[in-house]
């Protein structure tokens, strides 16, 4: 995903999406990424997982003030229903996505 593509891929999205933003550079970025592989993969068709690279897509970091990474959002309908920061343990990204499924 990128700036260009985010309204559209995420904003407009008919499922839930979880908005990963991260960075090349971050390890805790690197070392969550295999669980977001899994949840998309055991949530298809009722949740999207979006990643957002800030590195390359810089309008989004600064649109949303994100200083930190990972930094994860929640959307539904358009809307952002949370925002979490840090390299969350599985069971609590599952916590969290049960909320807006």
């Amino acid at each position: 995903m990128t700036d260009a593509t985010f309204d559209r891929d995420v904003l407009g999205s008919a499922v839930p999406v979880l908005v990963d933003c991260w960075a090349p550079w971050c390890g805790p970025c690197r070392a969550v990424g295999p669980v977001l592989d899994q949840l998309a993969e055991k949530y298809k068709g009722r949740l999207k997982i979006a990643k957002l690279n800030l590195d390359e897509n810089t309008g989004i970091g600064s649109r949303y003030s994100i200083s930190s990474v990972p930094t994860f959002f929640l959307v539904k309908n358009g809307r952002i229903i949370d925002t979490l920061v840090g390299a969350l343990p599985r069971e609590q990204l599952e916590s969290q996505i049960a909320r807006i499924l």
